[in-house]
């Protein structure tokens, strides 16, 4: 196994997913776009993953990488290699689909519910990510850190496994071993405060969040990886 990592801001690296690849000992490689770094031949790795940013998938004329990942997607897909696509990087890959994507009716910041759909139930990989990790039960709606403006239509072909209140799709799968998620589950703490720098919210508030529901977070994220790169 050897995984493709891409970036697409120097801040929004994989954090918690690269953390867990050293511990199980996989290879990756990651490719800052952001820095004009070059894509490698993508022959010797069966997994992509593809990081956020603040940019748009729409503004490939600014960022023409944006365009270089979609083919990736293309192509993993069509090798029937496994793809994890977090916040732009989901949007990425629904855009490679062919779906819409779009600014949402405002930001969704911080901590906020998802529930899973009955597909979402149904998925194997899901419901690793639903069960506490600690308690041990299935969660059908729990808090994952979400940090986007856009959203994106569901490709054709695709399952809905996940939405929120202000965002009705927040995770598909495409195929068997294709997942997007809009919300961020790669995060750190370190991660979450460095972008707190730059947004104009209510920080003591999202840290006291953090400091509260970050533990159980990063169990279930690390609960999905085992399935994920299994």
């Amino acid at each position: 196994m050897s995984v493709l990592i891409c970036k697409n801001i120097e801040a929004e690296g994989p954090g918690t997913i690269e953390d867990f690849l050293r511990i199980k000992e996989i290879p990756y490689t990651i490719v800052d776009l952001s820095k004009g770094e070059d894509i490698p031949d993508t022959e010797g790795f069966d997994t992509l993953l593809m990081m956020g940013g603040p940019m748009s998938v729409n503004e490939d004329d600014i960022y023409p990488y944006i365009k270089k990942e979609e083919e990736l997607v293309r192509d993993f897909i069509a090798q029937d290699k496994r793809i994890l696509g977090v916040c732009l990087g989901a949007q990425i890959m629904a855009k490679a689909l062919g779906s819409r994507v779009y600014k949402g009716k405002q930001k969704e910041i911080g901590w906020y519910d998802i529930e899973l759909t009955p597909e979402g139930i149904a998925d194997a990989l899901m419901r690793k990510l639903a069960v506490h990790p600690h308690v041990g039960d299935m969660w059908k709606r729990f808090k994952v850190f979400h940090w986007h403006g856009e959203t994106f239509d569901i490709p054709e072909g695709a399952v809905r496994l996940a939405g929120s209140e202000l965002f009705p799709n927040q995770a598909f799968r495409y195929g068997s071993k294709a997942y997007a998620f809009q919300f961020h589950i790669e995060v750190t703490k370190e991660m979450i405060y460095d972008w707190l720098k730059a947004e104009d919210i209510d920080h003591d508030r999202l840290k006291a969040e953090t400091e509260k529901l970050y533990d159980v977070y990063s169990g279930r994220a690390n609960n999905f990886y085992e399935a994920f790169f299994k």
